[in-house]
This record gives structure tokens, C-alpha cells and sequence, in this order.
């Protein structure tokens, strides 16, 4: 086993070990945010408090999907799966992306059929309670989403990021939620059923880039351009290399694979060629750890004098 396989193994170890680390946090907080927010809005009178914990509860079931799909693209390439199970984690963020979206518009249609109604006399106003829910529910959803998204970007974990997003989306939806109650306290009560629309557009944006996110790395798409570029300039520096003739990467899931064709003296013998392409292979996936696989092939040149 080369050093580069060794170096993998360790980073798949701490891959996971993050991930579930954060997202066990992750649930605990969202649970306990859950039970607090929903009995403070069925104590308070508060619908956009009730909205606003059940867009926490589906916090919940999304970091499950997250670890499901952790757990499962961690492994070990096998007999049906020659290229990994990368793309499993793309598949938890879509499950994610699904659940949010579903979650925004319950809590948009309930909105609605208030705002519909007609009659906001009977509206109840909600208590001082629910303000105190939504403040709280801001603070520790902005800190999670800060501590769920530093980590996320330290593994490059796409699923955990959506997880973040979810964080964040859930402390904009209470600062929705704290607007609305304070309007209905002040005598605006269709601003409580209000403020549960504005939640359910933001729960409705989170899941759409989560979605989106995640479909772009499972349909191949490749690299970005100053990425590709810094994979040509890394083969051109080593050693027999004449020129690099073409160049595909496609990401697969939070990886990276390289398609590579280099230009190299014709009348170098056989095992020099293979060095040579060895040489920009070892060189690439040194310097970029995302990339899982290359692919370098080589063409006959000639030596400009």
C-alpha cells in the first residue's frame, strides 16, 4: 500500500468521526429546541412558535438522514460499488432538502388558512413566553450553524453543510417567528400567521439550494475552472512532462475524479513513460487530497530543440 492509500484511510476515519460528532450534537440540541418551542407555543398561544418547532423537529430527522448517508458513503469500494459510495452522502441531502421543503409548506398552508380567514379578532395573542422561545431558539440555532459549518468545511462533508443551512434557516424562520409575535403583542395579531409565512419562504430557499447542491454532484459535473487549472500546471512542472493535451474531472460526491493525458518524448522507452505518468500521479494526489482517483494517459511528443 502506497503512502497516499495510508493517508486516506486516516482521513475516512476523521471524516466520520466529525460527521458524527456534530450531528449527534446536532440532535440533542434540536430535540431539546423542539420540546422548549412547542411548549411555549401551545403555552403562549403562539402559532408561529409551534411553526417554528416543528421546523426544529425536522432538524431532527434531517441529521439522521445525514448520518444514514455518512455512515454509508464511508465505505469501502466493493464488487457492486467499483467506484465507492460517495454519492450516498449526495443522496442524505437530498432526502434533507426533501423533508425541509415538505416542512415549509405545511407551515405556509396552516399560515395561509389563517390569513384567509378573515376574522383576526379571534386570533389569540401570544404570551411573553414565546418571545422568549424565539430569542432563545436564535442564539443556539446561529451558534449551531457557525459550529456545524466550520466543521463541515474541514472535512468538505456537502451533507453536513446542508445540515448547517438547516441551522441557519431555522434561526432566520425565529427571527420570523419574533417579529410575528411581537406585531401581534403590540396589536397586530395577523402578524403572528404572518410571520409563519416568512418561515415557510425561508425553509422553501434552504431546501431549494440544498437540492440543487446536491443533484450537481451526482450528474458529473466537473471542477471549477481555476481547480482544473492548478491540475495542469501540477503535471506540466514534473519531470519528462512536454505538455498536458487534455484534461476531465467530474466530482463524485465530496471527491474528485482525473482524467489526464500528457505529451512526453516519443522515444522514451515504455518504463519511462509509465514513471513519468506515475510521477504526475503521485504529484496530483499529494497536493489535492480530494482527488480520489486519476486516470493519466500518455502521448508521443517531440523534444523541441
Amino acid at each position: 500500500m502506497k503512502a497516499t492509500d495510508q493517508k486516506w484511510v486516516g482521513d475516512t476515519q476523521d471524516y466520520e468521526r466529525t460527521a458524527m460528532r456534530v450531528s449527534m450534537v446536532s440532535i440533542v440540541a434540536n430535540f431539546v429546541l423542539t420540546v422548549f418551542k412547542l411548549l411555549a407555543g401551545v403555552i403562549a398561544h403562539s402559532g408561529a412558535m409551534i411553526s417554528d418547532s416543528i421546523h426544529s423537529a425536522s432538524d431532527v430527522f434531517s441529521t439522521v438522514a445525514v448520518i444514514i448517508g455518512v455512515k454509508i458513503s464511508g465505505r469501502e469500494s466493493d464488487k457492486d460499488h467499483p467506484y465507492g459510495h460517495e454519492r450516498m452522502e449526495c443522496v442524505a441531502a437530498i432526502v434533507l432538502a426533501t423533508i425541509l421543503a415538505v416542512t415549509g409548506l405545511g407551515i405556509g398552508y396552516s399560515a395561509v388558512g389563517k390569513i384567509a380567514g378573515g376574522d383576526y379578532t379571534r386570533l389569540a395573542v401570544p404570551g411573553r413566553l414565546a418571545l422568549a422561545a424565539a430569542i432563545v431558539s436564535i442564539v443556539v440555532k446561529e451558534g449551531m450553524y457557525q459550529y456545524t459549518k466550520v466543521h463541515a468545511k474541514r472535512i468538505d462533508s456537502g451533507a453536513l453543510m446542508a445540515d448547517a443551512w438547516h441551522h441557519r434557516s431555522d434561526a432566520l424562520s425565529s427571527v420570523g417567528a419574533l417579529i410575528g409575535i411581537a406585531g401581534s403583542r403590540l396589536g397586530f395579531p395577523i402578524a403572528d400567521p404572518i410571520a409563519s409565512v416568512v418561515i415557510c419562504l425561508f425553509i422553501g430557499k434552504a431546501a431549494y439550494e440544498i437540492f440543487m447542491d446536491a443533484v450537481n454532484k451526482m450528474v458529473d459535473k466537473a471542477c471549477e475552472e481555476e481547480v482544473e487549472k492548478e491540475f495542469m500546471q501540477c503535471a506540466a512542472m514534473q519531470e519528462g512532462v512536454l505538455g498536458v493535451d487534455l484534461l476531465h474531472t467530474r466530482v463524485f460526491g465530496n471527491k474528485i475524479y482525473v482524467d489526464i493525458e500528457i505529451r512526453v518524448d516519443g522515444d522514451k522507452k515504455l518504463r519511462e513513460s509509465h514513471a513519468i505518468a506515475e510521477r504526475v500521479h503521485d504529484a496530483i494526489e499529494k497536493k489535492f487530497p480530494k482527488v480520489k482517483h486519476i486516470m493519466v494517459h500518455v502521448n508521443p511528443g517531440e523534444v523541441k530543440d
